[in-house]
């Protein structure tokens, strides 16, 4: 059985302005750090990580003596024309309106897909389960995005819920069990076993 912490990064002056945040790579804000602060996770063998900076220091602020994994693929999705922008700046923008009216299932202009950021972060999960099941791991973290965390758990979780039920804050997340022989015989599915922080 793998014990897997699944943890969206600490805050961001972007985040603190409700802007999209996708491809632009900025670190941690104070406020972010200080998040951080006496908040319990559980211990982890490995860390896997998004490439982004946030993430990365997310990581490296709670495990910092773990080994550290970069998984290109569990980084944010591609906002394109929406990226660093928040709804305010977006709201005279035809094509912004477009997409809420979608329910946000159109592409965003200029990015990704919501098809293509989905398949990536399903690429990137199966990634952290090969070198997890290679490892003999018992007990590890993946410190990403909200989308990527949504992502996996609507692909896997046993819970069905929509895309948009799975969000999680800023340095928050989901504790989940992985049954790694069902795993390797395709019986693919997360059960969770409580929210994050502990």
């Amino acid at each position: 059985m793998l014990r897997l912490s699944l943890l969206r990064h600490s805050m961001t002056e972007g985040n603190q302005k409700k802007r999209y945040i996708g491809t632009t790579d900025e670190p941690l804000c104070q406020e972010g750090v200080a998040l951080l602060q006496g908040r319990r996770y559980p211990k982890a063998e490995a860390v896997f990580v998004s490439p982004l900076c946030r993430c990365v220091q997310t990581a490296g602020i709670l495990y910092p003596h773990s080994p550290r994994y970069v998984v290109e693929e569990l980084a944010e999705c591609d906002f394109g024309e929406f990226e660093n922008k928040n709804y305010q700046e977006l709201s005279e923008n035809p094509r912004y309106q477009a997409w809420v009216d979608s329910g946000g299932v159109l592409p965003f202009p200029g990015g990704e897909s919501r098809e293509e950021f989905q398949r990536r972060s399903i690429q990137g999960f199966q990634k952290v389960m090969a070198t997890c099941i290679d490892r003999r791991l018992h007990a590890a973290a993946l410190v990403a995005h909200g989308g990527t965390i949504m992502n996996i758990m609507e692909a896997f979780a046993g819970q069905k819920r929509s895309f948009y039920q799975w969000h999680v804050e800023n340095a928050c997340g989901y504790l989940v069990e992985i049954d790694v022989d069902n795993w390797r015989v395709g019986r693919e599915k997360i059960c969770v076993r409580s929210t994050l922080p502990l």
